[in-house]
């Protein structure tokens, strides 16, 4: 196979995608997400034991829902997901983001191009009700791919793809994916121990270190970097509380190495 547009049967034919979500009590997120992925030939939702009302929604949007409550890590939750996927094309979806029609209209054409290559996304971040638009995003992240590349996922706290080949074409997408990555200061507060607990488990798999002066020391060097030269200071009270929100979750990513590193695990669902 080649990188270039399909030809003979798969060229006569429109090409399919499925968008693919995985799941843990979200039921004041998913509706947002499901609606603006209803465009797509398939939606699946993976979950993983919600006990809120995540999988009626789900269930009640037209998404096919899936409920694997034996958690063994976030690639074992991918692979299942990836068994019910049924379209040319594969995209991941937060239950936390949502698809801006500038976005779909991307993807689509992506779709219809028929190239077997893997496409990432950048973020535009809503926060508090607010979309945080000077905010500079760098985070690259791959999301979007040509199922047949796609063979499995491994590892437990964090997933890396396994392709089928070598050499793939990666492109970067033009248009951001909103992130609505904290509606208030209740749930940035459950989402700074998810964060840093899960940040933590995967650097102690990598062998690192932690320690008060060195989450100091980290958090003071990401609130520079987001508020000042990512522009944070330019999107308000908002901007503010979100920059500290992720600099507290690098100070106790590292405390957490040093303090907790015995009980750390990849056990933190999405």
């Amino acid at each position: 196979m080649t990188d270039s547009p399909l030809g003979g049967a798969a060229a006569s034919r429109r090409l399919t995608l499925t968008i693919g979500i995985l799941t843990l009590n979200e039921e004041d997120n998913i509706e947002a997400c499901l609606r603006s992925a209803s465009f797509a030939d398939q939606v699946v939702v993976v979950d993983s034991g919600s006990v809120d009302r995540t999988t009626a929604i789900a269930c009640s949007l037209g998404a096919q829902v899936f409920r694997y409550e034996d958690w063994q890590g976030f690639a074992l939750q991918r692979n299942r997901l990836l068994a019910h996927a049924k379209g040319d094309y594969v995209f991941f979806l937060d239950a936390d983001e949502t698809i801006s029609p500038a976005f779909r209209e991307e993807l689509e054409a992506i779709v219809q191009s028929g190239e077997e290559a893997i496409w990432m996304v950048r973020w535009r971040m809503v926060a508090f009700g607010k979309e945080l638009k000077y905010l500079r995003s760098t985070a690259k992240v791959e999301r979007l791919f040509w199922r047949g590349l796609l063979r499995e996922y491994t590892g437990v706290v964090h997933e890396e793809a396994q392709l089928s080949r070598a050499n793939v074409t990666r492109h970067l997408m033009r248009t951001p994916l909103l992130h609505h990555s904290r509606s208030t200061v209740h749930s940035s507060l459950e989402k700074l121990t998810q964060y840093a607990m899960l940040g933590a488990a995967k650097r102690a798999e990598e062998g690192v270190r932690g320690g008060i002066l060195r989450g100091m020391a980290s958090s003071v060097a990401m609130f520079v970097r987001l508020y000042f030269f990512h522009f944070g200071f330019l999107c308000g009270g908002a901007g503010f509380l979100y920059c500290v929100f992720v600099a507290l979750e690098s100070f106790f990513r590292y405390v957490a190495l040093a303090y907790d590193r015995p009980y750390l695990s990849g056990d933190v669902r999405r």
